[in-house]
Order: structure tokens, then C-alpha cells, then sequence
């Protein structure tokens, strides 16, 4: 990974919204309409092309193809993984294993959940035909997982192509953390230890292919700190840990032989707009997340939850050697962060661990799933052109 040697770097999380073809491509997936797929595959490969060039145009250094060959963060590997099958979400449990806050703001989540899949899509051709939802489809594993490179080789090929004459730093593939797919419930393996451990073995061909392909491998684990509340709320912290520590050494054993400078952990609260008043405090887990083998470490930090957290680096040293990849604009709110606002949020993090050890990003993804849109494809890009502007603030500053 490239560090900000002379200027504060940028980047992002890797989920953005995908093009109006793309998506209406979906929507006629999810009607049962007939799709073909060589035209999906050349928008693919125009997509990415446009949403390469466009992050390389507003300034944005280490970029990613915006996940568009992903229907969601995790169900992509659907087409990657043998042994995952779909199977109705309602069998994965009820909201309250999803949002442990669901009690309190029941009300809330009834109508937040109408409207997350629609709100922002494209008036496309089958737009009116769509009512939305997250398709209550999931994954179970029901056999042997192992992996199959087709998809991914597929999304290396469309970015190499998208960034042949572009001037960016580097570039970056996000994919799932074996606990965020881990999720998924397991009828197959005889113990969930042997199912996690199938499950990083498995992606490590993954991982290794980004890797080997020339890219930096972003691995995403917005699960491992949601199972504290959702799962261990009534156990306590230490219980938790225990069971989060198995998952960090899954994670380190899909990691095994990979160069630690190729590689960077992003860690969130779940992309949906809603309170949070049940994500775990960072300084509760920030030991765990520190034993990833990556040298990057992509956290949130600027949601109205998390924002007051870079304080924690007074007390808590960075590694020798790592970098922190701090959220410094939020993907839960339309408004679009001043960039004078950008530049003190970077400045609070490069005076605690060294302006070389930072680089600028987002909180989480703009659009986790294809239909899972969390701001307005304007505004997106209205936030990373003010991240861009907000770090070369900070660079005049931190290099005067």
C-alpha cells in the first residue's frame, strides 16, 4: 500500500451506486424477466469503465470498480462458492438478530424497511413494475464450499481495462471476511468451527487472486462487531471476544502467505440509516481488529455515532508500519460534508499517529447491495468530490 507521503491520500470503501442499466438489469432479474447476458456483461464492463475514470477525475487516489459485479457484499459469492444455496432470510432469525435495537424502535424499522430498497433507485424502464425488498434471500451452506474464479476473474478483467491510462495511485477489490459470510447458516459441516474454517480456505483463493492480479485486497467484516450486541449482549464483552477471537484467526488463516503491505481490513456498523444505539464502542474491540494481518485498517468514523472515536488513538498506539484509513465523510446522511470539515476530521488522525499514516476514506460503502442505495447517486458523488477537496485542505496544512 502506498503511504501519504507528501499529501494526505484519498480513497473509499468500494460499494457505489451502479449504473441505471445495471440496476434495471436487476430489477428485471428480481421480476423474473428474461435477461441476456452478454448485454449485462458488456454494461459491466462500460460501467466500470465510467465509475473508474469518473473517481480518477474528481481526485480520488486508490479507487475500485464500485463493486458493480456484485449483487450485494456478501450474496455475490452465491456465484463463487459451491455449497451455498438460497434460502428464505425469514429462517435466518427475526429483525432482532439483525437490529438489536429493534425493540425500541420498532415503529422505525417497519417503515424504514418499506422504503430502504426504493428510495433511491432510477426512474428505469422497469422501475414502476419493482415495490422493493431485499428479496428475503440469503445463502445456507448445504455442502462442500470451494471456489469457483469465473466472477472474479471476470471483475479483474473489466478493471485493468478501466484504468489503462489513468493516473491513479492504486486500486483496490473488496471482499467479504469469512465471519461476514459466516452468516449464512451452516446444514452441512458438522461443527460452525469446521463451516468457518471451509469458508476461509475457501476465500483465500480469492484474496490470493486480487492479490496475485497486481490489486490491493480490501477484506470486509461489518459482521464481526454486530454480533456483539446481536448475539452477546446478555453474555458480556469477555464472552464475546472469545468468540470473535476464533474469527479474527480464520481471517488471519485466509490471509496466510499474503503480504501484509497488499492488504487492508474495513470494519463497520452496518450500512443502514438507522440509530445505531447498539453498535459496540470501538475501543472495546480495536485490540481484536489490530491482529488482522493488513497493514491498512479502514474504519468509521465520521457517522454521528462513531465521530467522537479518534480519540481513542491518544491511548491506543498504531502498530509500527500500519495505516489508518478513517471515514471522513459518512454514507448515512444526504448532507454533503463541508470540506473544511473533512480537513479537521483528517487533521485529528494525522496528530495522533503521523500525517503518513493516514489516508482519507468513507465510512462504509454507498450501496452495499444493488437496491441498497443510501444516499442519492448525486450526493455520492458530491461527497467524494468535498473528500477530495477536504484533503488537499488538509495536506496545505499538514505540509506548510
Amino acid at each position: 500500500m502506498k503511504r501519504s507521503a507528501n499529501r494526505i491520500l484519498t480513497t473509499h470503501v468500494g460499494s457505489l451506486v451502479r449504473t441505471p442499466e445495471i440496476i434495471e438489469t436487476m430489477i428485471a432479474r428480481e421480476l423474473g424477466n428474461p435477461v441476456d447476458a452478454e448485454a449485462h456483461a458488456e454494461q459491466l464492463t462500460a460501467g466500470v469503465r465510467e465509475v473508474v475514470q469518473r473517481q480518477a477525475n474528481i481526485g480520488i487516489d486508490v479507487v475500485d470498480d464500485g463493486e458493480y459485479g456484485k449483487v450485494g457484499w456478501t450474496p455475490y459469492l452465491a456465484e463463487r462458492l459451491n455449497g451455498l444455496e438460497p434460502v428464505d432470510m425469514r429462517s435466518m432469525g427475526d429483525v432482532g438478530d439483525l437490529y438489536p435495537d429493534a425493540e425500541r424502535f420498532g415503529d422505525f424499522y417497519r417503515e424504514y424497511q418499506r422504503q430502504e430498497t426504493t428510495q433511491w433507485l432510477p426512474d428505469t424502464p422497469s422501475r414502476a413494475q419493482y415495490h422493493g425488498s431485499l428479496n428475503l434471500v440469503a445463502l445456507a451452506c448445504t455442502g462442500p464450499i470451494a471456489y469457483r474464479p469465473e466472477a472474479l476473474e471476470r471483475d479483474i478483467r473489466n478493471l485493468r481495462a478501466a484504468l489503462d491510462g489513468l493516473e491513479v495511485e492504486e486500486a483496490f477489490i473488496p471482499v467479504a471476511a469469512p465471519c461476514s459470510v459466516e452468516l449464512f447458516p451452516n446444514t452441512y459441516y458438522e461443527s460452525q468451527t469446521d463451516y468457518l474454517y471451509a469458508l476461509a480456505s475457501a476465500l483465500s483463493v480469492e484474496y490470493r487472486m486480487i492479490v496475485d492480479a497486481g490489486f490491493i485486497l480490501q477484506v470486509d467484516d461489518g459482521v464481526l462487531p454486530l454480533r456483539y450486541f446481536a448475539s452477546f449482549r446478555d453474555k458480556g464483552l469477555a464472552e464475546y471476544k472469545k468468540w470473535a477471537q476464533v474469527r479474527i484467526e480464520a481471517l488471519n488463516h485466509a490471509l496466510s502467505g499474503i503480504p501484509e503491505d497488499r492488504v487492508r481490513y474495513h470494519v463497520c456498523y452496518g450500512s443502514q440509516n438507522v440509530p445505531h444505539t447498539t453498535d459496540p464502542e470501538l475501543i472495546d474491540i480495536i485490540d481484536l481488529i489490530l491482529q488482522v494481518n493488513a497493514q491498512g485498517y479502514a474504519l468509521e468514523s465520521s457517522s454521528p455515532r462513531h465521530e467522537h472515536e479518534w480519540q481513542i488513538w491518544e491511548d491506543v498506539k498504531l502498530p509500527s508500519g500500519k495505516i489508518l484509513i478513517p471515514g471522513v465523510i459518512s454514507h448515512c446522511t444526504n448532507v454533503v460534508e463541508h470540506p473544511k470539515l473533512i480537513a479537521n476530521r483528517i487533521a485529528h488522525y494525522a496528530d495522533l499517529v503521523g500525517k503518513e499514516n493516514v489516508i482519507a476514506g468513507t465510512d462504509c460503502g454507498f450501496s452495499q447491495f444493488w437496491n441498497l442505495i443510501r444516499v442519492h447517486p448525486q450526493v455520492q458523488w458530491a461527497k467524494l468530490e468535498a473528500l477530495s477537496a477536504g484533503a488537499r485542505l488538509a495536506s496545505e496544512r499538514l505540509w506548510r
